[in-house]
């Protein structure tokens, strides 16, 4: 081996014929939060399978009978919103400073929960639905409807551009420069420059024909459904990152048919069907533990057992 090939296998660079596909600014927003997450951020996480067979029945009646078009993803945003409710720690913002060792929980007054949408172009974005714990399900859902009707219209590059330079400015304050101009200067020059970044500095229109900032900057918690990429998708979601500074997410995998056995009134054993929800619950360990999510889940238990319920949402 010649000493270029062998400096090319150390620096792992790509061989004749690979396709390389740099960053876009979307790519570079979503990966500096989930790296940030993954550097910052001591997670812990618990599978939870959820009977959901007389919750599923239920949302079906309902979407019979509403008037509007409820949408799955819509009613567990409230479902969500529900549980944080009873476990109100979930619902917050971390601030911690490692090198002193010492932080805060911002504890938030309001739901603001972001939710990823797959894109016309393949990609996936997240977009914020804001206030759920005041909304009703019909306000909840038309509030969604909103967001994807904007999007449709929106210069996601550009409203992207204001999300990044705001998170900027964040850095910049909390003292974090050398990092910082790294970021910018990586953006307009060399092979890692971000070419729609040319001429952004005109920011986006502020009427109802785009999405603006606060709808697509950080929530205060995450409800990822992964389960709508592939319907047959089987099996659990094992992991999610927690997207910083929030302190919790929930995963959520594709509605499963499965067999289980029980006895009937005489004693006989028989088999049936249920209908599972197989969702992922990560937390940041520095809230304290997992007792903090132990109220989330049996609050999320009395809904899927009784969902009655969310005819009153």
């Amino acid at each position: 081996m010649d000493f270029k090939k062998y400096l090319a296998g150390a620096l792992t660079k790509p061989a004749p014929g690979d396709k390389i596909e740099y960053f876009k600014i979307k790519g570079r927003a979503s990966s500096n939060v989930l790296s940030n997450a993954q550097k910052t951020i001591p997670a812990g996480g618990y599978n939870y399978e959820a009977d959901i067979t007389k919750f599923w029945n239920e949302y079906h009646a309902l979407k019979e009978e509403c008037g509007y078009n409820l949408m799955f993803n819509t009613l567990m945003i409230k479902v969500l919103a529900e549980g944080l409710k009873a476990a109100p720690r979930l619902n917050a913002h971390m601030n911690y400073n490692h090198m002193a060792s010492c932080g805060r929980l911002i504890i938030k007054k309001n739901i603001d929960v972001a939710i990823p949408l797959l894109l016309d172009t393949g990609e996936t974005f997240p977009v914020k639905v804001r206030n759920v714990e005041q909304r009703t399900l019909k306000e909840t859902q038309e509030e969604f409807d909103r967001i994807m009707k904007t999007l449709k219209t929106t210069d996601l590059d550009r409203v992207l551009f204001d999300v990044v330079l705001q998170r900027i400015i964040g850095f910049i304050l909390k003292g974090k420069l050398v990092s910082t101009a790294a970021q910018i200067a990586t953006g307009y020059v060399g092979k890692y420059k971000v070419a729609e970044l040319k001429g952004l500095f005109e920011h986006a229109p502020h009427d109802e024909t785009s999405l603006q900032i606060d709808d697509l900057n950080e929530g205060t918690v995450c409800l990822s459904n992964l389960g709508s990429l592939y319907h047959g998708l089987t099996g659990n979601v094992t992991y999610a990152p927690i997207l910083y500074p929030q302190v919790f997410i929930m995963a959520m995998g594709a509605v499963q048919d499965r067999e289980y056995a029980f006895k009937n009134e005489k004693g006989e054993v028989e088999v049936g069907v249920k209908k599972v929800l197989p969702i992922n619950l990560m937390f940041d360990h520095r809230i304290g533990g997992f007792a903090d999510v132990v109220p989330f889940i049996r609050k999320l238990d009395e809904i899927f057992d009784e969902p009655e319920v969310i005819r009153e949402w």
